[in-house]
């Protein structure tokens, strides 16, 4: 049996302009010995994206995205932490530390005139215990050694200083000394129910019934 034909020929050739099953991909331009070099590369065949290739990309013609030029301010910080010392980030928390501990030293919020405006803007205002109120106090009775009046003021934050203190040596030996200290494994869901606990605690301490009412600072 003879093949069925068409009228523009057999059954299985394609029309040239149409582009059908049969017809070959087309083609780019030739490339020189040695290949294309990355800002010459030409674009690829149907693509809307002509200009410079992009490193690594299937389509050698797609332009890449423009990157953002650092400012000023930023050049020179990053400048700044590739010419400093490895111990001079480390030495720069551990001052921020050392101001909180001075500032409630010297302050001893402790101290303060049971009139006295309260320096949270949320208590000022509505008269409520913020999630960080007593956290100044319960440090200050911590540098003390007290910590039944520290977990009084702050429970929560008593309870996560041993972690943020290791956590913050291992970092800061491991960036200045080269210390291999165990490392503490927090998860997300730790983290998370942490979060949670810290958001019942801040509502428990705001309420007006005993035996909420002794955790009001």
């Amino acid at each position: 049996m003879s093949d069925v034909t068409s009228v523009d020929g057999p059954a299985s050739a394609s029309h040239p302009q149409t582009g059908g099953l049969d017809a070959p991909p087309e083609a780019g331009p030739a490339a020189p010995a040695g290949g294309w070099p990355t800002e010459q590369a030409p674009p690829h065949p149907g693509s809307p994206y002509p200009g410079a290739a992009h490193p690594g990309s299937p389509y050698p013609g797609a332009a890449p995205y423009p990157v953002a030029e650092p400012d000023r301010l930023t050049r020179f910080v990053v400048r700044l932490y590739e010419r400093s010392p490895r111990w001079a980030v480390p030495l720069a928390a551990l001052g921020c530390v050392a101001a909180g501990i001075g500032y409630a030293l010297i302050s001893d919020p402790t101290r303060s005139a049971p009139d006295a405006a309260p320096t949270c803007l949320l208590k000022l205002t509505t008269g409520l215990d913020c999630p960080g109120c007593g956290g100044t106090r319960a440090l200050w009775y911590v540098l003390h050694a007290d910590l039944p009046a520290a977990a009084r003021h702050h429970f929560l934050f008593v309870f996560a200083l041993p972690f943020l203190a290791y956590l913050f040596v291992a970092w800061a030996g491991r960036q200045a000394f080269g210390w291999r200290l165990p490392e503490l494994r927090i998860s997300s869901r730790v983290i998370g129910v942490f979060l949670a606990s810290w958001l019942a605690f801040t509502i428990l301490r705001n309420l007006p019934w005993a035996p909420f009412t002794s955790l009001y600072v």
